[in-house]
């Protein structure tokens, strides 16, 4: 399987910025994996969207996927009470 390039939006680094740092170094491992498998076991289809998701303990990491590319956008992080709210 090829490795993917992880790519993170603006917003989504900002956001990264204000996660604790007991926390941040989980989540930072997790997008890493990601590289190497973006549909891993754990990680689940939006259903509204082309986007997935994956969980990492209270949080929720949202991604697009492009294979042609070999990219995996991460477009979102946060709380899982947050998350999905506009």
């Amino acid at each position: 399987m090829a490795k993917y390039e992880i790519t993170i939006k603006k917003s989504a680094a900002k956001e990264l910025e204000g996660i604790p740092k007991k926390d941040l170094r989980t989540i930072v491992k997790c997008i890493q994996s990601l590289a190497q498998n973006p549909r891993s076991r754990g990680s689940q289809k939006l259903s509204a969207q082309e986007r997935y998701r994956i969980r990492q303990e209270d949080y929720r990491i949202v991604y697009f996927i492009d294979d042609k590319e070999l990219i995996v956008d991460i477009v979102k992080i946060g709380h899982r009470r947050e998350i999905y709210r506009s």
